[in-house]
């Protein structure tokens, strides 16, 4: 635990708020988001939950910084990644499939993102101000918006109705990640009854064909 003296300085204050959100994405690859607790968050930082506050106004203000920091970084390396996934010489429904492995493969590897995103509309969104939860939407915006063009890249026969697609790639995401991550007791039932298997959902297969179904009902909404 780091313990800080009083921020004087622009400097001082960033340093410290910088701090805050990387002890809070430490704590969101340990544990689930809905067990990252503002005190554990303020002892790990080495400062009083009050002082915490005077940086972001609550728990979840802190979280969904965090959630947009993680989005742009999964995009930011999307597009090398979809390059080397995608091949450009294919077929519609060969490249919707392939964009749809890729896509999903590197969702999975951004663990953290799709627990924030499982959280987004239930939790983060609430208790926070007007200011933060409009500055948060816009940056959520131009992060769908970075999604829709790559890809817009690999699957143009999608046309203006990729915006949306992208929009609801990323709702399924945190559905399906929040249903992939059963409790104890569900993994204890599922143990003993094997007939409720079927109703266990594994986050990479799953995720994969509903993305293959929303990109084949965007193309058959395109078709003449």
């Amino acid at each position: 635990m780091t313990t800080f003296q009083r921020a004087r300085s622009d400097e001082q204050r960033e340093i410290r708020r910088r701090a805050i959100l990387a002890t809070a994405a430490e704590m969101c690859d340990e544990v689930p988001v809905s067990a990252v607790s503002l005190n554990e968050l303020s002892r790990r930082v080495g400062l009083a939950k009050s002082n915490v506050l005077r940086y972001f106004q609550s728990r979840e203000a802190i979280l969904l910084e965090l959630l947009d920091q993680a989005w742009q970084e999964w995009t930011a390396e999307l597009p090398e990644r979809m390059d080397a996934s995608v091949a450009p010489d294919t077929d519609v429904p060969e490249r919707a499939r392939a964009f749809a492995a890729a896509l999903t493969r590197s969702l999975a590897d951004h663990r953290r993102l799709c627990d924030l995103l499982s959280a987004q509309a239930g939790v983060l969104e609430h208790n926070v101000s007007p200011d933060v939860a409009a500055r948060y939407k816009r940056a959520a915006l131009a992060n769908v918006a970075g999604l829709a063009a790559v890809t817009r890249r690999h699957l143009p026969e999608l046309g203006g109705r990729t915006d949306q697609l992208a929009a609801q790639i990323v709702m399924v995401t945190g559905a399906v990640w929040t249903h992939s991550q059963p409790s104890p007791a569900m993994l204890t039932a599922y143990g003993d009854d094997p007939s409720l298997a079927a109703l266990r959902m594994d986050f990479v297969p799953t995720l994969q064909e509903m993305v293959c179904t929303l990109i084949a009902g965007t193309l058959a909404t395109n078709a003449p």
